[in-house]
């Protein structure tokens, strides 16, 4: 049932791609996701070039599967990384914050799939004119850095836009959510919320006791007054940047609040005064499984979900 376009292209079992989350995407993450039959993402982002080689290089260690690297296109190194993937043998790269069209015949040279991240019908036409194998159609929904349309209603005018296989990603954590993308038209998903509470994610325990305890009402967006929202899990954080806005202060205070903010969470566990960037679906999330046993479990809900709807026309 899952023998899709998508799974041929990226040579793995469920079409399925792990989120790039900065500062949590390691080796540990993403080989787990590929030893599960997904694809595994290493998140570039600000990371030193050397430690996103060295990450690459122990998850070639832990599986002989494909997996990817996410590069953020701001960042400062992302010419560095774009080179480093080349070096290194990596299957497939997603990118986000930028358009890659200069870096695409140097890594389809390599064997490289590109995959770009996109918030609009326009951006993805653009990236399929510049050569991309797929994109990854993010709602507003999803954890971090988030556009303003939804995913129901973004892919299906994605769908509609561009050839080339589209892979939907926000608000999507169980068997429901798959089969609803796939019945809209994507070729497969991107998860990330849901994999911040696997056994094999390195991110500090109160960051997974925090997903899993929150509610349908306790994610919130912060930084829109920027131009750069970012979805998060409401803490003492959220609420004095909810302040800044309501005082509308200058981009500097933000950026001052912000600094660090993430790792804070991700590493030394403050969840408080930490970013806790995760989706909408958090609230579906109660518990720590294994990489396979999220990826086996969404999967065969989703087939009951379709076989069951087959059964009823």
């Amino acid at each position: 049932m899952f023998d899709c376009k998508l799974s041929s292209m990226l040579n793995i079992e469920y079409p399925i791609i792990q989120g790039g989350m900065a500062w949590i995407a390691d080796s540990s993450l993403a080989a787990a996701v590929s030893n599960a039959g997904g694809l595994g993402l290493i998140a570039g982002a600000n990371a030193p070039v050397e430690w996103v080689r060295e990450q690459i290089r122990k998850t070639k260690e832990l599986t002989d599967k494909p997996f990817g690297v996410n590069i953020m296109l701001l960042s400062s190194n992302a010419d560095e990384l774009a080179k480093l993937v080349c070096e290194e043998g990596v299957k497939v790269v997603t990118t986000g914050a930028g358009n890659p069209g200069k870096y695409i015949d140097m890594w389809k040279s390599h064997g490289i799939k590109v995959i770009p991240v996109v918030p609009s019908v326009a951006l993805a036409i653009r990236m399929e004119r510049c050569g991309a194998d797929a994109v990854v159609v993010e709602g507003c929904e999803a954890g971090g850095h988030i556009g303003e349309l939804t995913t129901m209603a973004l892919v299906p005018q994605v769908v509609d836009a561009v050839n080339i296989p589209v892979i939907a990603a926000g608000g999507i954590g169980d068997g429901r959510g798959v089969a609803a993308a796939l019945m809209l038209g994507a070729e497969g998903i991107q998860v990330g919320t849901r994999f911040l509470v696997a056994k094999e994610c390195t991110v500090h325990q109160n960051y997974k006791d925090k997903v899993i305890k929150s509610k349908d009402i306790d994610s919130v967006v912060t930084g829109r007054a920027t131009g750069h929202p970012v979805r998060v899990i409401r803490n003492k954080l959220a609420r004095q940047f909810q302040l800044l806005e309501k005082e509308n202060a200058p981009a500097e205070k933000y950026e001052e609040l912000g600094k660090g903010a993430l790792p804070k969470a991700v590493v030394n566990g403050d969840v408080e005064y930490g970013s806790v960037m995760a989706g909408q679906i958090a609230g579906l999330i109660n518990k720590e499984q294994s990489c396979k046993d999220i990826i086996e479990e969404m999967f065969t809900e989703a087939q009951a979900i379709i076989k069951n709807f087959q059964n009823r026309i």
